[in-house]
């Protein structure tokens, strides 16, 4: 994946521009800073518990009843805090870096020039870290060896974040560990009640918004098999749970079937070319659609209210949005373009008339933007075109598969 993305994902930098001075053959310096990448991983896993501990920092009930404290070279902490951290930290980091790790040793096989991971700690995001990146030093030779970088990562990361889910699925505790939460008085006393979660999210009644997080296939699944899974929108106060479910959302981010991102990788090694360019438009498609429709809905609700002529204003932005991203695709003002335009604004107007609201994300417009401006729609080529062996191509199916096991159209909303 390219480097510029700020997903909060890992990465993986792959340089496949047959102009660049780094193509293959060419002399590139190979020597890590040991230091450099130690201390970025000690930093993001400080990032990360910090702000994982912070989620849950909120049960003062649960803090005060465990008030042991522990002495971290300079700091002293509260033991339960920083637990409550680590439960975060570990399997978020783990997977961030067992992913790069993934793409790592898959170059090295190769015989591919990469660096070890560099990890983008950020305490300010509320996940803790903008992941992991590894930079790839020379063009990837054949389409086997991209086939083989690609999808390393996202497989191996996978296996972490699974086995994150289960066993936050497997230790969840009752509903009453909601209880030391301050607030949430209408959920705890459904609790307090009926010892189970309401079918309907109650109302806070303070105004501050809700962050919900969406329903993946896979994560679907497996809260059909266990007891006591919380509702989507309190599943941020379970850390581990969150941290297997941000694994699944990041491996989703990774696969998708575009350019230079992992799933991109794959689609071409898979499909080929023309194949991979039909398959990335249209689901930029599909994202830009699903962005539109969250676009409108938040415009919709905040300017109507100031003015009725405001909130038609947001359709002109929708188009000159749109309309941005597909002379990008399409490479100017064409058939194509103004074709795109009309059946996406259409598309949006009628799920907006139908009440699909539940379909769009606001966020597919930041994503779109980044694809199309830097990770790129259409895939470049390689040096030596290869058939894939038959084991690569029942692993890139499987790719596939889990892409859409992890996939949400709506992964985070707010009420």
């Amino acid at each position: 994946m390219e480097p510029n993305q700020s997903s909060g994902d890992a990465r993986i930098e792959v340089n496949s521009d047959p102009d660049s001075a780094s193509a293959a053959g060419a002399p590139q310096p190979t020597a890590d800073r040991y230091w450099l990448h130690l201390l970025l991983f000690v930093l993001t896993l400080a990032s990360t518990v910090y702000v994982g501990a912070s989620w849950w920092a909120n049960r003062l009930l649960h803090y005060e009843a465990h008030d042991q404290t522990i002495s971290l070279f300079f700091l002293t902490l509260n033991q339960a805090w920083l637990v409550d951290g680590l439960r975060y930290a570990i399997p978020l980091v783990g997977f961030l870096t067992v992913h790069e790790f993934g793409h790592y040793f898959a170059a090295r096989y190769h015989d591919v020039r990469t660096s070890l991971p560099y990890y983008i700690p950020f305490p300010f995001n509320g996940i803790g870290n903008f992941g992991a990146v590894i930079s790839i030093r020379q063009r990837i030779p054949s389409t086997r060896s991209l086939f083989d970088i690609g999808v390393a990562g996202p497989l191996a990361g996978f296996v972490v974040a699974l086995g994150a889910l289960i066993y936050g699925f497997a230790t969840l505790p009752p509903p009453e560990y909601l209880l030391d939460l301050p607030g949430h008085e209408a959920l705890k006393a459904h609790i307090r009640q009926h010892g189970t979660f309401p079918d309907v999210r109650p109302t806070s009644g303070n105004g501050m918004p809700v962050l919900i997080v969406g329903y993946t296939p896979l994560y679907w699944a497996l809260s059909q098999v266990f007891a006591n899974v919380p509702p989507m929108y309190e599943m941020y106060h379970y850390p581990v749970l969150f941290a297997g479910w941000l694994g699944l959302f990041f491996t989703a981010l990774n696969l998708l079937p575009v350019g230079q991102l992992d799933g991109g990788h794959v689609l071409y090694a898979l499909l080929g070319d023309a194949w991979h360019r039909r398959f990335a438009q249209a689901f930029v498609f599909v994202l830009l659609f699903s962005g539109g429709i969250g676009f409108m809905d938040g415009m919709q609700q905040s300017l109507q209210d100031v003015s009725p002529w405001l909130g038609r204003a947001s359709w002109l932005i929708l188009a000159a949005i749109y309309y941005g991203y597909l002379y990008k695709i399409f490479g100017g003002t064409d058939r194509r373009t103004w074709a795109g335009l009309v059946g996406l604004l259409s598309g949006v107007g009628a799920a907006m008339a139908l009440g699909w609201t539940g379909l769009g994300w606001t966020g597919w417009l930041v994503w779109s933007l980044l694809i199309i401006f830097l990770v790129r729609v259409k895939h470049p080529p390689v040096l030596r075109p290869q058939r894939l062996t038959p084991g690569r191509r029942i692993l890139g199916y499987l790719a596939i598969a889990i892409f859409i096991l992890c996939f949400s159209l709506q992964p985070l909303s707010t009420v």
